[in-house]
C-alpha cells in the first residue's frame, strides 16, 4: 500500500507543523523544504516524513522516515528531559532538529512557540521564550545559536517588542531567561569545549546532543543513549540502533544496504564517525570521510579543527583538504580570525604532529553554512582546490 508525499514549504513553520500532525495521523507523507530533483507522487504506507539531507559531505539523501521512528524519538527525549514540556523552535522546520521540536511538541500536546524563518536573533528568540508558559521548557540551537545568545547574555539587558502591541519593553534580563529554560539542546555539529564551558559557568542547562536524520535526530544526549537506543563502535566506526531509526534512503537501495545493517537480530545504523566509548560515554572523535593522506600519513580534519577552534579568535575555523602536487593532499584552514600561518602551523604540529600541520590558512568575512547551520565543506574545500591550482600555476 503507498500513500501520497506532498511537498511541503518550510517557510511557515505552523504549516509544517499542521502537515506532520496529518502525517503522524496517517495522512499524507511529507518532504519539507524544496527538493534539489523531482520527487515520487507516493511513497510506501509506513513513511510520514522524508528528509532531504544537506549533504555537507556530498550527494543529498532523502532519509524515509515512518511515524513510529518520529514518536520513538520524541518518546526517548521526553523521559531524557523529565516530561513532556513546551518547546521554542529556533531551527529551520526542515532540518530534523527542527522537525523534532514540532514532533515532540505534538506528541506533548503542548503549542510550540516558533521563530520567524531566517537570520537568527537572539533577542527576538528572548522575545518568543517569555511567551512559555508551560512548566518545562525546552529550546534546540546549533552551537553558532548557543555562541550568540551566550553572548546576549555577556551583554546583559535587552529591549524586547511585542508582535501584537509594537511596544517595547526595557531591561529584559537576557541571562534569566536562557536560565529559566530547563534544558536546551546543542547539536547538529560538534560543539566547542569552550562554548560549553562558558555556557555552564552562566549557568544554562544544556545537553550536547549526538544523531542525524537517519536517527530520527538526536538520539545521544551527553554522550549516553537516550530511550531504548543502542550505541557500539565497530572497527572504529560508531554505529547506533534502536526504534528512532529510518527505514532507509528513499528509491535508493544500495545507499540503504551500505548505511543499516542487522547484527544478530538488532539493526543497525553506521554513522561514518569515527568515536570511542569508555564507561558507557561516546566521544566522538572524528569522520571517516574526514580523513586525508599527506604524504602517506593519515591526517584526520576533525582533530585540527578541535586544535584550530581552541586558538583564540579562531573558534570558528573550518579545515577542508587541498590538492598537493608534493604531498598528495594537505588540510587548509578558513576562519573568520587571523593568525600567523607559522604560529597556526607549530601550534597544530605540536598537538598532533607536522603531516597535520595546515598549509594555509585563509581568512573570510563569514564561513558559508549550509540550512541547517552546518559550515559549507564543499563549497569551502572547492575554494581551497581552486587557491591550490592557482598557486600551483604560479610556480
Amino acid at each position: 500500500m503507498t500513500r501520497p508525499l506532498l511537498v511541503v514549504p518550510a517557510d511557515d513553520p505552523a504549516v509544517v507543523l499542521e502537515a506532520l500532525r496529518e502525517a503522524l495521523a496517517g495522512g499524507p507523507a511529507v518532504l519539507l523544504g524544496a527538493p534539489r530533483t523531482p520527487v515520487p507522487a507516493t511513497v510506501e504506507q509506513r513513511i510520514a516524513l522524508v528528509v532531504e539531507t544537506s549533504g555537507s559531505t556530498g550527494a543529498p539523501k532523502r532519509v524515509a522516515l515512518t511515524a513510529n521512528a518520529l514518536l520513538a524519538s520524541a518518546a526517548a527525549s521526553e523521559a531524557a528531559l523529565g516530561g513532556p514540556g513546551q518547546w521554542v523552535l529556533a531551527l529551520p522546520a526542515h532540518y530534523i532538529a527542527g522537525i523534532n521540536v514540532l514532533v515532540r511538541s505534538l506528541a506533548a500536546q503542548t503549542d510550540p512557540v516558533m521563530l520567524a524563518p531566517g537570520h537568527f536573533d537572539p533577542i527576538a528568540f528572548v522575545a518568543a521564550s517569555r511567551r512559555l508558559d508551560a512548566e518545562l521548557r525546552f529550546t534546540s540551537v546549533v552551537p553558532a545559536q548557543l555562541a550568540r545568545l551566550i553572548e546576549a547574555a555577556e551583554d546583559g539587558a535587552a529591549e524586547t517588542g511585542s508582535a501584537e502591541t509594537g511596544s517595547a519593553e526595557s531591561d529584559v534580563d537576557v541571562l534569566d531567561v536562557l536560565r529559566r529554560f530547563d534544558r536546551i539542546l546543542v547539536g547538529g555539529q560538534a560543539t566547542p569545549p569552550q562554548l560549553v564551558a562558558r555556557a555552564i559557568e552562566l549557568g544554562l542547562n544544556i545537553s550536547r546532543t549526538y544523531g542525524s536524520s537517519e536517527t530520527s535526530g538526536g538520539c545521544v544526549y551527553d554522550g549516553v543513549p537516550i530511550g531504548t537506543a543502542q550505541m557500539r563502535i565497530e572497527d572504529g566506526q560508531v554505529e547506533l540502533a534502536g526504534p528512532m531509526l529510518a527505514e532507509g534512503y528513499l528509491r535508493d537501495p544500495a545507499r540503504s544496504a551500505a548505511a543499516f545493517h542487522e547484527a544478530d537480530g538488532t539493526r543497525w545504523y553506521r554513522t561514518g564517525d569515527t568515536g570511542e566509548i569508555v564507561d558507557g560515554v561516546l566521544t566522538v572523535t572524528g569522520r571517516l570521510d574526514g580523513i586525508l593522506i599527506s604524504g602517506g600519513i593519515k591526517v584526520s580534519l576533525e582533530a585540527i579543527e578541535r586544535v584550530v577552534r581552541g586558538v583564540d579568535g579562531l573558534a570558528d575555523a573550518v579545515a577542508v583538504r587541498a590538492p598537493s602536487l608534493t604531498w598528495g593532499e594537505v588540510p587548509v584552514v578558513f576562519s573568520t580570525g587571523v593568525l600567523p600561518l607559522d604560529e597556526l602551523r607549530s601550534i597544530v604540529s605540536a598537538a598532533l604532529g607536522p603531516a597535520s600541520a595546515p598549509a594555509a590558512i585563509v581568512r573570510v568575512s563569514s564561513v558559508p553554512v549550509l540550512s541547517s547551520g552546518k559550515p559549507d565543506r564543499v563549497a569551502l574545500a572547492e575554494l581551497a582546490a581552486v587557491s591550490a591550482r592557482a598557486d600551483a600555476e604560479r610556480q
